[in-house]
């Protein structure tokens, strides 16, 4: 029973996508792979609906498997819990990204961005409209059309 549990946690992890925090990285990783570049805008620890998108999509195991092939995932974070602050150094990359990708202050912001930097499409919100399939459906459309 054990090693059945070993595989399923060992099986998800490997499937789930992994979110970094440095852009330039993630430019690079996406013209070295041919991916793009998937850029949440997001307050951890106090919007409601960054939380929901979070847990209901970005974490979806049909989510991961198409991130895992096409997409450099790279998360903005603003939270404004104390115990949750980030370094000044995030910090400041993060503020760096809003102003360029975010100037509005729009939460959550999900931007889709070409390995030059090129803003393909943006998601505002959580719509209800919106789940999973909709969002890859959305995203692999986008991509197909900029080809």
């Amino acid at each position: 029973m054990k090693f059945i549990t070993v595989i399923l946690i060992s099986s998800f992890l490997f499937n789930a996508p992994q979110w970094g925090g440095d852009f330039d990285k993630a430019k690079t990783e996406a013209a070295q792979n041919h991916k793009y570049i998937l850029l949440n805008f997001c307050g951890s620890d106090w919007c409601g609906p960054c939380i929901k998108l979070k847990k209901d999509i970005f974490e979806s195991t049909e989510f991961g498997q198409y991130a895992n092939d096409h997409l450099v995932l790279v998360r903005a974070d603003f939270p404004r819990l104390k115990k949750n602050q980030l370094d000044t150094r995030q910090t400041a990359h993060n503020e760096a990204l809003a102003e360029k990708y975010n100037n509005q202050g729009k939460f959550p912001l999900t931007v889709l961005i070409a390995p030059d930097g090129k803003v393909i499409k943006e998601w505002e919100g959580y719509p209800t409209s919106m789940n999973t399939l909709v969002l890859i459906h959305d995203i692999a459309s986008a991509i197909d059309t900029r080809k």
